[in-house]
């Protein structure tokens, strides 16, 4: 049996995006998966750890989440810094701003921060008030303010490796009804081109995408991993990947995707325990369970286009 996981987690797309479509939405972990974010593994550049695809990143998300809901909003980006003011001052609750990518480090509500980190992030503004900006925080601060001046500071991508500085959406209207296993089912064939590397969206040059990612990386652990890939590993990307995953898991079960559903419930399983296993140094089985991570890619993307038939 498959026990899907419930509690914290990395989740600031979905989340910024459920609060965004308000009691129409169909929870966090509908939404994570709808974005595409479970179907591929990367070493960004060679070098940076993710379990999402290659050429994957928050804008892309967003788009094909609310896509898939049958929702459509009005995306901005770019601009002067008045401007983007500007677009903070119209948001309400009734009419929020979901607000990103944006620099976490700079993002100063939340304490040992105040220097670029190169970490984005998404947020949902509620207005400005006092000079203050209001925004919910999905991680794990509602209600949070900041001076106009520093969130717009925190709003430039100078730091980050994709987005324009200032890029918004507001004005979410749902167009057309759609459950969400009819979301999922409509998403089957953009994930397996997330798989098979057939998107569209650029990729960096020199990073490696799925069965190559997890081979290299387990090379790399056996070799002794630098401290900073560790700590993206276990800081981050491993609770990411292994939620996404599960989620995935329950979703694909959910729309009839029984086989696909078996192959991601066995990955977050494998990439849950790299948790321990580089925490404790074990390494040898780090990298046993990323050599058998490497060839479920392949067979995800083959049992994904078994259930659309």
């Amino acid at each position: 049996m498959f026990l899907p996981y419930t509690g914290s987690g990395h989740y600031c797309y979905a989340n910024s995006l459920s609060m965004a479509l308000g009691p129409a939405s169909p929870g966090p972990g509908v939404v994570e998966v709808l974005t595409g974010s479970p179907f591929g593994m990367q070493l960004l550049d060679g070098d940076t750890p993710f379990f999402d695809p290659a050429g994957w990143e928050g804008d892309i998300a967003l788009d094909a989440a609310a896509a898939a809901l049958g929702w459509e909003c009005i995306r901005e980006s770019g601009g002067t810094p008045e401007e983007a003011v500007a677009r903070l001052e119209a948001a309400s609750a009734a009419d929020p701003l979901l607000v990103g990518p944006v620099e976490m480090g700079l993002l100063t509500h939340a304490p040992g921060r105040g220097t670029p980190w190169g970490a984005d992030h998404f947020v949902i503004v509620l207005g400005v008030e006092a000079g203050l900006v209001q925004f919910h925080d999905p991680a794990g601060f509602p209600f949070a303010t900041l001076p106009v001046e520093q969130f717009t500071a925190a709003w430039r991508t100078d730091s980050l490796v994709y987005g324009e500085s200032y890029t918004s959406r507001r004005g979410f209207v749902q167009t057309r009804a759609v459950t969400a296993a009819e979301a999922v089912r409509a998403s089957l064939p953009a994930w397996v081109a997330w798989l098979r590397g057939d998107h569209g969206f650029p990729v960096s040059a020199g990073t490696l995408a799925n069965r190559e990612a997890a081979q290299t990386l387990a090379e790399r652990c056996e070799d002794g991993l630098p401290d900073k890939t560790k700590d993206e590993l276990t800081g981050f990307a491993i609770a990411v990947g292994a939620r996404r995953l599960a989620d995935a898991g329950a979703r694909l079960a959910g729309a009839g995707a029984d086989e696909a559903s078996a192959v991601t419930a066995r990955q977050a399983r494998l990439v849950g325990g790299l948790q321990y296993d580089l925490t404790a140094g074990r390494t040898a089985e780090a990298a046993a369970a990323l050599r058998a991570l490497a060839p479920t890619y392949d067979e995800l993307a083959d049992a994904l286009v078994r259930s659309m038939r």
